[in-house]
């Protein structure tokens, strides 16, 4: 068993914003692989499989940075956070540090000041779990608080469905491949956009 969190903020005011790229993902996961959600207390959460990998897909609806306490419970509902630690466990949320579209795995680390990151950490007491990076690009004269909540242009539409292929694309290699396979598949595409 999988758990497959997107990040993301509830409500039709947020819908298709930049720091809903996480949600996007998980819900064409939904669509691709007929797994429906159901929505919970404070989370949206689907149970299925992909590629024959049970998953849950879920959608934390507490806002972004309050993801961590809808992640936690889910974890120790399946018994995948245990003492600190953490397996099968995979987070998807926007990059201001990659172009729009691009898409980049880490296996563990810090926040890098993803405060839905830095959330799921916090609630969790681990660093180790796999992050699957989408790329938003930035723009340095709008705020960044202002500039994450804004919708793609028309002109990085494409780019953006690229992304979300792409991720659904790393993901299914991490659940059949392993993550080695899926960083070297994805990460040497990503290596120049990083700026």
């Amino acid at each position: 068993m999988w758990v497959i969190a997107g990040l993301g903020n509830p409500g039709e005011k947020y819908s298709a914003t930049r720091h809903n790229i996480g949600f996007m993902v998980v819900d064409r996961l939904s669509e691709e692989y007929r797994v429906p959600f159901t929505v919970k207390d404070d989370y949206s959460l689907g149970k299925g499989a992909i590629d024959h990998v049970n998953v849950i897909l879920l959608k934390p609806l507490t806002y972004m940075n309050l993801s961590g306490s809808a992640v936690r419970k889910i974890l120790k509902k399946t018994n995948l956070l245990q003492d600190g630690e953490i397996t099968n466990f995979i987070v998807i949320h926007d990059d201001l540090d990659l172009e729009t579209g691009v898409v980049k795995i880490r296996r563990n680390g810090s926040s890098g000041g993803h405060r839905g990151i830095e959330s799921i950490i916090q609630e969790t007491g681990s660093r180790d779990f796999i992050r699957v990076k989408i790329g938003i690009g930035r723009d340095r004269k709008i705020p960044v608080e202002e500039y994450v909540l804004r919708r793609f242009r028309a002109a990085e539409k494409k780019m953006v469905e690229d992304g979300i292929l792409q991720a659904v694309h790393a993901i299914e290699t991490i659940l059949t491949g392993g993550i080695e396979k899926a960083m070297n598949a994805c990460n040497r595409t990503a290596k120049d956009s990083i700026r």
